[in-house]
């Protein structure tokens, strides 16, 4: 029993992942899901859908492995976190669409707590902003406009949770309603510091106390699969929202350390250590709680980096596939003065802005398909650096060096962009997927298999540093013309 299966549900795609002790991947499955806009700054996903497959893609990525479930020691799951599920406790079915963390429907909901007071306490308990990105108003939207919903939530009918709680109930047959802090502390309805659901967050968004999930460790007893989905009875001990995975699969497990994950969006992750408040509108949050000590972050979010590359190849067509933009990039250097700025669904942090929308700058008679194509990739690096900056001013100190991970970091050019827009350092690992590498290693010390955080660390590998090469001038009226870009979007 050497081997770990992580399940690793994203945003657009769901991955399963069989690693095997040296944290080394020996067998896979991959499968993109539907996207539903059913209005403007509206995202939805079959929560159905995810489940259904999540089971393909495990038995698959096993056959891949050439192993049986027998030879799991656990499972881990990691996830696209804040999407917001509720579903039926006896049916096990969806009472409608997962409502995702794109979705910006309660923007106005957000905008009337805040003008009525109530965001200093949300920030005081959750470490978070009165936002739509976060699970409670998605809930209670979802109560209050799916009929009969409220009443039967009160009667103790539904469920809730994240994604980790949806799959982890599908996975045991209902036996176990549970999530880990890291996907709790994204609620709006977790006390980060009590590390408890707190009931006048609950009276505040209209939730009822008898729809949420337990409360566990990241690292831990979470129950068994049923036995007839995989072949056997295999434990899931491990459960982290994705970007806490992919702080644990860096292993940034000493304060001052920050990871980055470039996926559907980008997220900033650093080990704080203690809960530190950000002056700069960044999240103070979970970073992972083992044995009952928790470990906090703090985290800058960007809603748009890999899935403005997916809307220049899906909706204007101007590519047919990711792997093509590196090769358009060398061609012409850089944007030249172009410059994408993909709020389409609202500007994260630091500015938290639900109503600005994209825009695209700077276009000239010049401007071709590998400007606009280069300008996607640079806008990643753009909104790295305000989060950057972002943390240096919260912590007094700039980090030197960033961990960076995900799929977009395979392309050299982008990584090298980074380095030289941030001027830190870039240090891409060998296993670049420290999303699902995270969620293993949490199972991995959840059924005993790491000893412990050192262990972990003791696996990471470097297989590429990036080092700044633009000079600080330029580097300086390029970050200008990006911030002057985000002001005319910016609606509040």
């Amino acid at each position: 029993m050497s081997y770990i299966l992580s399940i690793d549900q994203g945003t657009t795609s769901s991955r399963a992942i069989v690693f095997d002790g040296d944290g080394k991947a020996v067998g896979q499955a991959q499968k993109e899901f539907g996207q539903h806009f059913p209005q403007d700054g509206w995202v939805e996903h079959d929560a159905k859908e995810i489940w259904n497959d999540t089971l393909t893609l495990c038995r698959e990525a096993l056959r891949n492995a050439h192993i049986e479930a027998q030879q799991l020691a656990a499972i881990g799951i990691t996830n696209q976190r804040e999407t917001t599920v509720l579903w039926d406790r006896k049916t096990g079915d969806p009472l409608a669409r997962a409502i995702v963390w794109q979705d910006r429907r309660t923007a106005a909901t957000c905008k009337a707590l805040r003008e009525a007071g109530h965001e200093d306490l949300v920030r005081e308990r959750t470490g978070l902003l009165l936002d739509p990105y976060f699970s409670a108003t998605k809930l209670a939207w979802l109560l209050d406009n799916t009929p009969g919903a409220r009443q039967r939530a009160e009667a103790g009918e539904l469920a809730f949770g994240t994604i980790d709680s949806w799959l982890l109930w599908q996975l045991t047959r209902g036996k176990v309603h549970a999530t880990d802090a890291t996907n709790a502390s994204r609620t709006l309805l977790f006390n980060i510091h009590t590390q408890q659901w707190d009931e006048e967050l609950l009276d505040l968004f209209k939730v009822p106390a008898s729809v949420l999930p337990q409360v566990r460790d990241s690292a831990g007893d979470f129950g068994k699969t049923c036995p007839e989905l995989l072949g056997a009875a295999v434990p899931v001990c491990g459960i982290a929202g994705d970007q806490q995975a992919a702080l644990v699969g860096q292993a940034c497990f000493s304060p001052g350390m920050v990871k980055s994950t470039y996926g559907t969006g980008c997220f900033m992750v650093m080990n704080t250590g203690d809960a530190v408040v950000s002056e700069n509108r960044l999240l103070t949050t979970v970073g992972y709680r083992l044995n009952g000590k928790t470990t906090y972050a703090l985290e800058g979010s960007i809603f748009v980096a890999g899935a403005a590359i997916q809307w220049l190849r899906d909706g204007l067509k101007l590519i047919s596939d990711a792997s093509e933009t590196e090769a358009l990039a060398r061609r012409v250097g850089s944007a030249g003065g172009v410059y994408l700025v993909p709020a389409f669904t609202g500007l994260g942090a630091p500015w938290w802005d639900p109503h600005a929308r994209g825009a695209l700058l700077g276009l000239t008679r010049d401007t071709g398909i590998a400007e606009v194509v280069t300008a996607g990739l640079e806008a990643v690096c753009y909104q790295s650096r305000d989060l950057l900056d972002a943390m240096a001013a919260d912590c007094g100190t700039r980090p030197t060096t960033l961990r960076v991970d995900g799929g977009m970091v395979v392309n050299n050019w982008l990584s090298q962009t980074l380095a030289d827009v941030l001027g830190v350092c870039v240090d891409r690992p060998v296993v670049t997927e420290t999303t699902a590498l995270g969620a293993a290693y949490l199972a991995g010390l959840g059924c005993g298999m790491y000893p412990s955080l050192e262990a972990i660390a003791g696996q990471w590998r470097c297989e590429r540093e990036f080092t700044p090469a633009l000079g600080e001038e330029d580097r300086q009226r390029r970050y200008a013309g990006w911030r002057d870009a985000v002001a005319r979007v910016r609606q509040e």
